[in-house]
């Protein structure tokens, strides 16, 4: 028979077992996340599909841009220039749904705003001369996310001396919620000759971000994958790590 010094601290294990439950309603439960955001576009994309890692983190953009050589290089940042969504099959490794078109003309807008502050002029456009920039955003689950919590774990010992039987009891209480999937947005933009259809500037920029987090909406991410993707546009190419 268990002594009253045991019974004492059983009847505390399920007290408190059941606050945890209570507060766990009260919350809510688990739910949230992007349930009502834009589609994903699971396209493969870019020469074999997304390659940012988890252990990138959060926040910092991966940058690889590339210019055509010789004097087609000069047009850029120049005359006039429309931004388009990308076309389908314009990549062969590009498979997945049709694109949301308000969302990525969020993505859209955002790139052109970088293209007219390098120089560019987007309100005059004629149909045989001129650039064109067409744009591809692909989204995907690069890390899901986390399983439900426990909110209260533990484990109870036991012990026999020559003093009697002890029992021990320790407890874990978790309120906290399981944090969102990690997701990658990629961003891709390839400027053309009009008349030539000559790819003069591609150019992709990659960010992870946590599924849910406030300070991360489709605008968000938009600005700041446009401003990391031309920064120091048309002269800076190759890859670079922007972490501002």
């Amino acid at each position: 028979m268990l002594s009253r010094p045991a019974l004492i601290q059983i009847t505390l294990v399920a007290t408190l077992a059941l606050s945890g439950t209570a507060l766990m309603a009260q919350r809510g439960g688990w739910g949230g996340g992007w349930g009502d955001g834009p589609r994903w576009h699971d396209a493969a994309g870019w020469r074999g599909g997304p390659s940012r890692s988890v252990e990138h983190g959060e926040g910092p953009v991966q940058v690889s841009r590339f210019r055509a050589d010789g004097d087609a290089a000069l047009a850029l940042a120049h005359g006039s220039i429309s931004v388009v969504a990308m076309p389908a099959g314009a990549d062969d490794d590009a498979v997945g749904p049709a694109p949301d078109q308000r969302f990525n003309a969020t993505f859209e807008a955002a790139v052109e705003d970088r293209l007219v502050h390098s120089g560019y002029d987007a309100a005059t456009i004629t149909p045989t001369s001129g650039q064109i920039a067409e744009v591809r955003v692909i989204r995907i689950e690069a890390q899901p996310r986390e399983a439900p919590h426990k909110p209260v774990s533990g484990e109870v010992s036991m012990g026999v001396s020559n003093r009697g039987t002890s029992m021990g009891v320790g407890i874990v209480i978790d309120g906290s919620r399981p944090r969102g999937a990690i997701i990658s947005t990629r961003l891709e933009a390839r400027i053309r000759d009009r008349a030539s259809g000559q790819v003069l500037w591609e150019g992709r920029a990659e960010m992870l971000t946590r599924e849910g987090d406030r300070r991360w909406s489709d605008q968000a991410i938009a600005d700041k994958l446009s401003a990391g993707l031309f920064d120091g546009f048309p002269v800076k190419i190759g890859e670079a790590s922007l972490r501002r």
